[in-house]
């Protein structure tokens, strides 16, 4: 018996992707973000090398490896990315970041392919569906992709309300998506622009209305705590009320403002403590490294070369995090919150209740899949009506491709995934399990024929 079970655990790990950096998928239970019975709160650092409007993904170059000595540094558990090219292979990076025990937030969106703010309806059509549909492909299989963004500061001024009916049809779209096709449940949330005008009427739409439309999370991109403020100074007690009955998890997607200099990160005290975590879920620093803005962490030689220069930033940060660790309680937080109310409609907030149907000639992605994804290449979703050409979309619907070309099982795998968004249980989703079962399963039969001899001698 005891032969037989050590043979079986063999197999059984042999079989799947193990890891004991990441205790596991994170999940939504009310306004928090749990993983297993754990709460997990959010405490990372905003990682674009080359700065966020870049075409540069630095989850698929080798930087990513030399980066991570220095999140585990700092003693992080998430980044977040805002430009990745969905053609490129990001194994090796996210596979380091996962031993590293380290998650990942994405924006589905580049600099080419985004809601574009001035004209929403006409950016939100078929060519950009697929390219973020095909980016949840890339990054689905992941199990430690932590969630998606579907949009980062589309709302700005209280002139752009309107784009926040078009954000919100993409969350709806994102969603259906991962339920369809995607073997788990992955969040998808935005990250706001922090417009006193309409901040609330933002987090407000987002949660209101059918399950199937509204965000999983919110994030708020803020800098009002600057040098050694305080949570009184720096309104910081307000937010908290003005979202004490949210029900979704809440953090800051950017945070650090750097009018003083170094920033001392006084603010990580309050961001982690007991009157800021019944209603968020920490947050992430803007940013790693030093670009134009002057918001670095570090400094880096060039994007590719191997020396990094730690600034007094990260100095400081690192000292704030270790003075001031997650809480390894539940914080306090909501557990059975009501969706918001839709804010009415005025002259400074024109977004829709009613949402518009999926664009033209994209609900073959929807139904079929996102087909093989076109990276930076091709024509961009944007354009300006009367002045540009519309953009054709010659995309092909279709399952996402493998890292194996002769790999013909894939697409019987992904039109059979799981269609139901809460299930959690499903083994390994690598998409070249198929290609990899022969080999492993020959090599578990040695190792357990070798155990079963060894003990039976």
């Amino acid at each position: 018996m005891r032969t037989l079970t050590i043979a079986a655990t063999v197999l059984s790990l042999l079989g799947r992707k193990v890891s004991a950096s990441i205790p596991g998928p994170v999940t939504v239970k009310g306004n928090a973000f749990f993983v297993d019975d754990e709460r997990f709160y959010i405490r990372g650092v905003d990682y674009q090398p080359g700065g966020s409007s870049e075409l540069i993904d630095p989850l698929a170059t080798e930087s990513c490896k030399r980066d991570i000595p220095y999140f585990q540094e700092l003693g992080i558990n998430t980044v977040r990315v805002y430009t990745v090219d969905n053609s490129k292979n990001h194994d090796e990076c996210m596979n380091a970041l996962e031993d590293a025990g380290i998650y990942l937030i994405l924006d589905v969106n580049t600099p080419k392919f985004s809601i574009k703010r001035e004209y929403p309806k006409e950016s939100y059509n078929s060519i950009y569906i697929q390219h973020v549909f095909a980016t949840i492909d890339a990054f689905s299989k992941y199990g430690n992709t932590l969630g998606f963004f579907a949009a980062n500061e589309v709302v700005d001024n209280p002139t752009t309300t309107k784009s926040a009916t078009y954000v919100k049809a993409l969350i709806r779209d994102m969603k259906a998506y991962i339920q369809k096709h995607i073997k788990r449940h992955i969040p998808v949330g935005y990250s706001a622009a922090d417009v006193a005008s309409n901040r609330m009427q933002v987090a407000h739409y987002l949660n209101c209305g059918p399950d199937e439309e509204r965000a999983e999370f919110h994030a708020v991109n803020d800098y009002s705590w600057c040098g050694k403020s305080s949570f009184r100074n720096s309104g910081w007690d307000q937010k908290v009320k003005n979202y004490s009955d949210y029900s979704i998890p809440l953090f800051l997607s950017e945070y650090g403002c750097n009018a003083v200099n170094p920033r001392p990160f006084t603010e990580v005290e309050a961001l982690y403590g007991k009157d800021m975590t019944p209603v968020f879920s920490g947050g992430l620093v803007y940013e790693y490294s030093q670009e134009p803005n002057d918001y670095g962490l570090v400094e880096l030689e060039s994007l590719t070369g191997d020396k990094v220069k730690k600034l007094d930033d990260f100095e400081n940060l690192k000292k704030s995090f270790a003075k001031y660790p997650i809480p390894t309680d539940d914080g306090g937080y909501k557990r059975n919150g009501k969706p918001s109310k839709c804010p009415p409609k005025t002259d400074l907030w024109e977004a829709e209740d009613e949402l518009p149907p999926m664009p033209d000639n994209a609900s073959k992605y929807l139904e079929l899949g996102a087909g093989k994804p076109r990276g930076t290449d091709g024509p961009s979703n944007q354009y300006t009506p009367g002045v540009d050409k519309v953009p054709v979309d010659t995309g092909a619907p279709g399952p996402a491709p493998t890292d194996d070309p002769t790999d013909t099982a894939s697409s019987s795998a992904s039109s059979s995934a799981s269609s139901s968004s809460s299930d959690t249980s499903s083994t390994d989703d690598d998409s070249a399990a198929g290609a990899n079962g022969v080999g492993l399963f020959v090599a578990g039969v040695f190792i357990a024929g070798t155990l079963l001899c060894g003990f039976a001698l």
